[in-house]
């Protein structure tokens, strides 16, 4: 199993600390897998798989499961959202924004960052989806 972890930190050109780091999974935790001395727990393990975008199955066996799967944020994705919707929340709240003609309530603000978070979310997904197409599409 450790050689499809190694498989994927190469082709997403990323390193055991920087997964360890964004997971929340120690770095002690990753050293015992590798040298076999262990193998993390079920929950660590799917926090593994959801980093990369992969099914657990795939993470353990380094094979595709049968399903097509919808393309998913990582937690990168998500913080990338919070502090962009954050900089545009701060924009939002400047003295003058107008909304229909008066100014913008708090209700209109959240409105607005709501749709946009929808609209980023959704995008992500979708160039998920047009960059890595042998990972999402259904065989023809």
């Amino acid at each position: 199993m450790y050689e499809i972890f190694v498989e994927l930190l190469q082709k997403y050109g990323t390193t055991p600390y920087k997964v360890s780091k964004e997971t929340g999974v120690s770095q002690s935790t990753l050293s015992d897998w590798k040298r076999g001395k262990s193998t993390p727990k079920p929950d660590k393990l799917q926090k593994i798989a959801d980093y990369f975008g992969i099914s657990l199955i795939y993470l353990m066996t380094g094979k595709e499961d049968s399903e097509p799967k919808e393309p998913q944020l990582k937690p990168k994705d998500e913080k990338d959202i919070k502090t962009i919707l954050a900089n545009t929340e701060q924009l939002l709240k400047q003295p003058g924004l107008m909304f229909e003609g008066k100014p913008a309530s708090q209700e209109s603000i959240d409105s607005i960052l709501s749709a946009m978070q929808i609209g980023m979310e959704m995008a992500k997904k979708k160039n998920k989806e047009l960059y890595t197409p042998k990972k999402y599409k259904e065989e023809q």
